[in-house]
């Protein structure tokens, strides 16, 4: 059971700020940076908390004026501060909810076209331009690590990270299969096509998680980067492509500058996928850790976007669904990530 326990917290800030007043604290720096990010943690959930309910004391106090004397006026903006209040308590209540071992970290994504050539490949760029739209938009830093373009439009994989606090947390519903509906702009004869693709979610592991990896299972390949300029190319051959042998699990990169840094952002990739794996229990696959929603195809879907012949968007875990599909697209997704995060958390309060 999860709490928003005061008493808890006081007393866990207390310990810590003893620990960081101790003469040989900064000795160590690697343990320092955890407990002082802990400590911020902690110092905004009270100051948030504080702040709301000193808020609803006012409240409570404007009440009982107009219970004396009423006052339009006043009564007009008991209503205007109740409604904003309730905002910033459904707030604290997701920063609550994202208390899970990772939500916290910044989170990786891949994106791969479902079966259906260009039309699903299209997709799956739509869904990067959605994605890359809402870390815009909520203040996350987005960076591409690997890009493989379409053979005539769109894209046939996508590993990009985003970057910042509970990365994960919110993200981590996004995993699974997306589907599309729309009268596809491939099709001369104008017809109505369906396209799927999947979204894979994992935390980026930070280095306090210790993850032993025998470089005897590596084979590590480089090679020059593909696409058709920009972004997408790099004309020396440092992009680096890491197998895990044991596993089977491939990862590449080809977004830094050197060989070097390339190789160091793979193999935190790949220390993701084995992170996971290894929680899982689960050694022998790595489609595996897209859970129940394995085939990119009808039934496995967790979400609908329908452009034709309505405009909707439904979760079909969650059933929330809205009519205003240009807003999805353009990265306003947090109403389904916070109604999956309430799902997933309803008996914890």
């Amino acid at each position: 059971m999860i709490h928003f326990d005061i008493a808890n917290l006081e007393k866990e800030l207390n310990g810590l700020q003893e620990t960081v007043a101790a003469p040989d604290f900064w000795e160590n720096p690697e343990k320092t940076t955890p407990i002082l990010a802990k400590v911020k943690e902690i110092q905004n959930k009270l100051y948030k908390y504080n702040k709301i309910n000193s808020e609803l004391l006012n409240l409570e106090s404007l009440n009982d004026l107009l219970l004396i004397e009423y006052e339009q006026d006043l009564s007009e903006e008991l209503v205007k501060n109740t409604n904003t209040l309730e905002k910033e308590i459904d707030k604290l209540e997701i920063q609550t909810l994202l208390s899970e071992k990772y939500d916290k970290n910044n989170a990786i994504l891949t994106l791969h076209p479902g079966a259906g050539g260009t039309e699903s490949q299209d997709w799956a760029e739509m869904l990067y331009r959605m994605y890359s739209k809402w870390a815009v938009s909520n203040g996350y830093k987005l960076k591409e690590l690997d890009y493989l373009e379409g053979d005539e439009a769109g894209i046939k994989s996508v590993t990009f990270s985003i970057s910042g606090e509970n990365a994960y947390g919110y993200l981590k519903g996004e995993m699974g299969v997306h589907r599309l509906v729309r009268i596809s702009p491939f099709d001369s004869g104008g017809r109505r096509h369906t396209s799927f693709a999947s979204l894979e979610v994992l935390p980026e592991i930070t280095e306090d998680i210790v993850l032993e990896i025998n470089p005897e299972d590596l084979r590590i390949d480089t090679y020059r980067a593909s696409g058709a300029g920009g972004q997408h190319i790099n004309k020396t051959d440092s992009a680096v492509r890491i197998t895990h042998i044991p596993t089977n699990i491939v990862v590449a990169c080809q977004s830094e500058r050197s060989q070097i840094q390339n190789k160091e952002t793979a193999m935190k990739m790949l220390k993701s996928k084995l992170l996971e794996l290894k929680e899982k229990e689960q050694k022998e696959k790595i489609e595996d850790l897209k859970g129940v929603q394995k085939d990119i195809a009808w039934g496995s879907q967790i979400r609908s976007y329908v452009f034709c012949p309505y405009t909707m968007v439904k979760d079909h875990r969650t059933n929330y669904e809205v009519g205003n599909i240009e807003a999805v697209m353009d990265g306003d997704l947090n109403e389904f990530m916070e109604s999956y995060l309430k799902m997933i958390n309803k008996n914890k309060f």
